[in-house]
């Protein structure tokens, strides 16, 4: 069964057309879209309303300064059709489906580099929205909400920056001081339980770094909005150097916390270094390239660990404890080799290969995970292993977490080197003649994007049924044409992975090149009948599978 219409939001202007580097919708934010008790949260960077803000000096001529836009809707129930509008509400409205966006004005992003993107997670406990942004082997830049009010009480309060601090150099309970914080890239939020949450980030450069873990706990004394005060009585708590890449580094496909098992899950790939000209030298920059010297034609084995205590203790596949990030009071020390367990995972701790890789096959860095309800993982990347032609196959990963073997599928040839999505929901199938109980079943969803000679973006679904054995393409943006809506996706799509399997409604976050005048375009080089714009496309999916007589 194909997927119904999708709905059209267009949440702002992309830069994309005035900048060598795509800024949003990459595969590595986690996450730029995100539904919290009945209201959907969506980040993304674009220019100011007036367009007449000046250049910031030393930038680039035609570089204009960007600026974070966070946009709010309040949802309907689930069930209830109608899902978005494809405009956005005038200041102060803040109705079902209409999007409410506020700009923060007081940090202009200049540096065209498609790393520097811009993250949200929402703690759970207190219902903070923290944000970071703007890293590439930089300072930390992040900011909060006041805590205890924006996402708890979101329909009490006008949605605007001064519900926000300013932009801080540290996290709330640890100081600028910390060294970790000079040297950010990739940062990721996520909650933990019901009541916690995470962040995480790589130090170092690619070849050369390791992931850092630290822990938002929050408390329940809010700040009066008039007051005009903005201290975060939550604090972060630094958990340690969970992944630690020996003359490599890590690179993070996601770290997901699973409802189902209480376990917090991490896939990831290492990059080889090799030595390059300036390598060592600390004022040199190649490393801050949009593509460094080390590339990823040096990725190698995709690795699996999971923790059971919120991020301290980490296990491999087989369970056993293989990092313990309490041993250290310094947890930024190195391990010693008298200690039994060490003190982070690192490239030879034992049973961390689910698949073993080698450099040249094709795998991809920050590619998609996501977790099932029944525990299962599932990674979606690619390698040439089992090809002679050394052509590289898309491939679904996923591990069984009844014997915790680990599976891997060739899927459907899809032209193009974008990272691509994996999104799951339970569903339950109607009682059929012959058996009159109802199942439930996942189904998992692999958004991929499109390309620079097939710029389609196809959705395929498999399910848990035939244990994942089929690949079925149920939407295609070509299908976008039969409204009459000329709209070419890009980028690389992100998901709202809470929406999907609570609500039962796919949003898919991405960018579009759309044709506000309803006209052909005339002239691409110049992009004079186009614009790019960062956008949202919802279906709406059945609560139910039929089951067959």
């Amino acid at each position: 069964m194909e997927l119904p219409k999708p709905i059209l939001s267009v949440l702002g202007q992309d830069p994309g057309h005035r900048r060598r580097c795509n800024i949003n919708a990459n595969a590595f934010q986690q996450d730029a879209v995100v539904s919290f008790r009945g209201w959907q949260y969506a980040v993304f960077y674009s220019y100011l309303d007036n367009n007449e803000h000046e250049r910031i000096p030393g930038s680039a001529p035609d570089n204009e300064p960007l600026y974070i836009h966070l946009a709010r809707r309040k949802l309907p129930p689930p069930g209830v059709p109608g899902c978005a509008r494809p405009t956005n509400t005038e200041e102060g409205e803040s109705g079902e489906n209409q999007w409410e966006v506020l700009v923060f004005e007081d940090y202009p992003q200049t540096t065209d580099d498609g790393h520097n993107t811009v993250q949200m997670g929402i703690c759970p406990g207190d219902g903070t929205i923290h944000l970071a942004y703007d890293h590439h082997c930089d300072v930390l830049r992040y900011r909060h909400s006041i805590p205890n009010l924006v996402a708890l009480s979101p329909a009490d309060f006008q949605w605007t920056g001064s519900l926000f601090s300013s932009t801080l150099s540290y996290l709330p309970g640890i100081s600028a001081s910390h060294r970790p914080f000079r040297d950010v890239t990739y940062p990721r939020f996520g909650f933990i339980g019901s009541n916690d949450m995470f962040l995480s980030f790589r130090d170092g450069k690619a070849g050369l770094g390791n992931d850092h873990l630290y822990i938002y706990q929050p408390s329940y004394e809010p700040d009066a909005p008039e007051s005009g005060q903005h201290t975060c009585t939550g604090k972060f708590t630094y958990a340690g150097q969970h992944l630690t890449g020996l003359n490599s580094n890590p690179y993070v496909n996601g770290i997901t916390y699973s409802q189902h098992d209480t376990k917090l899950h991490i896939t990831w790939v290492y990059r080889g270094f090799v030595d390059y000209p300036g390598w060592d030298d600390p004022f040199d920059t190649k490393h801050k390239q949009q593509a460094g010297p080390n590339g990823a034609e040096n990725n190698h084995d995709l690795c699996y660990a999971y923790s059971q205590d919120g991020g301290y203790t980490w296990r491999n596949g087989n369970g056993e404890v293989i990092a313990d990030l309490n041993r250290c009071e310094n947890k930024a020390s190195l391990i010693t080799e008298e200690n039994l367990v060490p003190n982070t995972i690192t490239n030879n701790a034992p049973g961390i290969v689910a698949f073993k890789i080698s450099k040249g096959s094709g795998l991809m860095n920050q590619e998609a995970q996501a977790v099932d309800a029944q525990g299962r993982i599932h990674v979606l990347n690619r390698d040439s292993c089992v090809n002679s032609d050394k052509k590289v196959t898309w491939k679904h990963y996923f591990r069984d977490p009844l014997n915790g073997k680990w599976i891997s599928h060739a899927l459907p040839i899809i032209p193009g080197s974008k990272r691509g999505r994996l999104a799951t929901r339970t569903t339950t199938s109607q009682a059929s003649q012959r058996n009159d109980r109802a199942k439930t079943h996942t189904d998992l969803y692999i958004i991929f994007p499109g390309s620079a000679t097939d710029s389609t973006f196809r959705i395929l679904r498999a399910s848990s049924v035939d244990n994942f054995a089929a690949y079925t393409q149920v939407w295609s943006s070509d299908q976008l044409g039969d409204d009459g809506l000329r709209l070419k996706l890009l980028g690389e799509p992100l998901v709202d992975s809470p929406r999907l399997e609570y609500d039962h409604v796919l949003s898919l976050f991405c960018l579009g090149d759309y044709d506000y005048d309803n006209r052909v375009e005339e002239d691409k080089a110049t992009q004079t009948t186009c614009q790019r714009a960062v956008v949202l496309l919802d279906f709406e999916l059945p609560l139910e599978r039929r089951a067959a007589a």
